[in-house]
C-alpha cells in the first residue's frame, strides 16, 4: 500500500511547482523578504513530508505506523487546497492561452495585473479547503454532532410507536489524549434522553487497560429501557501481538467485563425482549460479523427465540452484514445498527452530498439506508483510529425515532 502512495511523490511534485508559481504571483506586491520567507516554509513543508513517505519506505515502518497516521493530517493540509482549486486554476490558464493565440501579434499582450488578480484570487479561495483541513485535524475529533431520523414501519407495535434510541459507535477508547472533551460528547449523548441507548462495537483499540480512565464516564450512560452493546472487530485483540493465547484470552474477558461493570448489557448472538402493555420487540445483538474481517458472530443463534412476525432491532458492528447476511434470513430484521467505517475519518457530510472514500469500499457507510421496509444506520463513529482528526466526517451521534406508519413516509 504505501509503494501506491509513493507513487503519487511525481505529480505532488509537478503540483507544487505549478501552485508555487501562482503563488509568487499572488504575492508579487509584497515585500521581496516576505515573498522568499514564505517560498522557503512552502518548499521545506512539502519537502519534509515527502522525506518522511521515503523514510517509511526505507525502514519498512508502512501504513499502519503511528508514524505514518502522523503525516496524514499535515499531508491533507498541503494537497487538498491545491487539489480542490487546480480546476480552477486549469480553466484560467487554458482561457488565458486560449486568448493569446487568438490575439494578432501586434495586439497589446495581456494585462499582467489582471492575471495578478486571478491568481490572488484563486490563492485566497484555496484558503477554504486548507482552513477546512485544519479545523478537523485540531478540532474536529470532538466536534460532536447529533444526526436525527424518524424512521416508519407498518408492523412496529403501538405500544412503541415513538420509541427512541441514541447509537454510539466506535469509540476506540485508547486514541483520545482529551477526556474532558469526550466527557463533553458523552454528556451529549446523555441529554437525547432517549428509551434505548446502543453503542456498535469497537470500544478499544485493543486493550482492556483502555477502558481504565474510561469507566467513571461511561458508567455515566444511561437510558430507561438499558444501555445495550455488542463487539467489534478492534475489541477482540486480533491486532496486537501476543505472548501466549491465554494472554489474548484474559484481554478479552476483561473488555466483557468492563462492560457490565460500566451498566451495559453486552449482547453475544443473544436477544432481550423489551416488553411494553402486553407487546414486545426484540433487541439483538451479534458478535463482529464482516465480509473482510473475523466472522465470529451467529446470527442464526440471534434470532433463534425470534418469531417470524416479531419486531426486531439488530445491532452489529459492521455494515456489510446487512447485505450479506441479515436482509437474506429468513426471519426480519425491521432496524440495523451498525458503525466500523467512521466514514474514513474524511469527506463531506451536508445536506444534499454525502461522499467519503469509505463509499468505495462499503456500499452502506454513514446514514440511513433502506431496502423494501428494512433500514440499516451506519454511524460515523464517536471516535477516531490511527488519524487522531477528523475532517468533514465529524463524530456521531445518533438519535432514532421509530413511528408506527407506512414505510413511504421516510
Amino acid at each position: 500500500m504505501l509503494d501506491r502512495i509513493l507513487l503519487i511523490i511525481p505529480l505532488w511534485i509537478v503540483l507544487d511547482l505549478y501552485f508555487f508559481r501562482v503563488l509568487q504571483s499572488a504575492l508579487s506586491g509584497f515585500d521581496r523578504h516576505v515573498r522568499r520567507g514564505i517560498g522557503w516554509v512552502y518548499w521545506i513543508y512539502d519537502a519534509g513530508l515527502i522525506l518522511a513517505l521515503l523514510y517509511l519506505k526505507l525502514t519498512g515502518s508502512g501504513i499502519f505506523s503511528s508514524f505514518f497516521f502522523s503525516l496524514v493530517g499535515p499531508i491533507l493540509l498541503s494537497l487538498l487546497p491545491k487539489l480542490l482549486i487546480l480546476p480552477f486554476l486549469l480553466v484560467a490558464d487554458i482561457a488565458r492561452l486560449g486568448s493569446r493565440l487568438a490575439r494578432p501579434k501586434e495586439t497589446v499582450p495581456p494585462r499582467e495585473d489582471r492575471r495578478k488578480f486571478i491568481n490572488q484570487a484563486l490563492t485566497g479561495l484555496s484558503a477554504v479547503p486548507f482552513g477546512y483541513v485544519l479545523f478537523g485535524i485540531t478540532k474536529g475529533a470532538y466536534h460532536y454532532k447529533v444526526y436525527r431520523n424518524t424512521l416508519y414501519f407498518e408492523d412496529l407495535p403501538e405500544e412503541f410507536d415513538g420509541l427512541t434510541i441514541t447509537q454510539l459507535s466506535d469509540l476506540h477508547c485508547g486514541s483520545f489524549k482529551d477526556l474532558d472533551a469526550a466527557r463533553g460528547g458523552i454528556e451529549l449523548a446523555n441529554a437525547q434522553r432517549s428509551d434505548i441507548l446502543a453503542l456498535t462495537g469497537d470500544l478499544v483499540n485493543n486493550l482492556a487497560a483502555e477502558l481504565e480512565p474510561w469507566k467513571g464516564i461511561l458508567s455515566s450512560l444511561e437510558a430507561p429501557l438499558g444501555v445495550y452493546s455488542v463487539l467489534g472487530n478492534h475489541d477482540y485483540g486480533d491486532y496486537m501481538d501476543w505472548n501466549a493465547e491465554a494472554e489474548k484470552e484474559a484481554n478479552f474477558e476483561a473488555i466483557k467485563t468492563f462492560q457490565r461493570e460500566m451498566g451495559f448489557r453486552l449482547l453475544l448472538d443473544e436477544r432481550v425482549k423489551l416488553e411494553k402493555n402486553g407487546q414486545h420487540i426484540n433487541l439483538v445483538g451479534v458478535q463482529n460479523w464482516g465480509k473482510r474481517f473475523h466472522q465470529y458472530g451467529d446470527l442464526d443463534k440471534a434470532l433463534a427465540e425470534v418469531s417470524d412476525t416479531d419486531f426486531s432491532i439488530l445491532l452489529s458492528h459492521d455494515p456489510s452484514h446487512w447485505e450479506a447476511r441479515v436482509l437474506s434470513h429468513p426471519k426480519p430484521v425491521q432496524l440495523t445498527l451498525s458503525g466500523h467505517t467512521h466514514g474514513m475519518q474524511f469527506g463531506i457530510s451536508i445536506p444534499g452530498l454525502k461522499w467519503s472514500p469509505a463509499k468505495y469500499m462499503y456500499r452502506q457507510w454513514a446514514g440511513i439506508y433502506r431496502k423494501g421496509p428494512r433500514y440499516i444506520n451506519v454511524n460515523r463513529g464517536f471516535g477516531f483510529l490511527g488519524f487522531s482528526g477528523r475532517i468533514g466526517m465529524w463524530p456521531e451521534i445518533t438519535v432514532i425515532t421509530l413511528k408506527k406508519g407506512p414505510a413511504d413516509l421516510f
